[in-house]
């Protein structure tokens, strides 16, 4: 069972960075669109949000190593 739960706990940390990477970067094109001026900030504050986006995966895979190697 700890195994299904780690899986499960990586695959969900994975769907919703991937979901979050994909809306903040939609939206920073959409607005470097709109306002082409302001696309040097638009970019780095989305490389700043995609790097926290990214944290969930890590803390997924660090919850699943935990379920797998401490769980009894």
């Amino acid at each position: 069972m700890n195994y299904i739960a780690a899986s499960i706990a990586v695959f969900g940390s994975a769907i919703a960075a991937a979901y979050g990477n994909g809306k903040v970067i939609s939206k920073t094109l959409e607005c470097m669109a709109r306002q082409p001026e302001m696309s040097g900030e638009l970019r780095s504050t989305m490389f700043i949000g995609a790097g926290l986006i990214e944290a969930v995966p890590i803390l997924g895979i660090v919850v699943a190593l935990l379920l797998v190697f401490l769980g009894s």
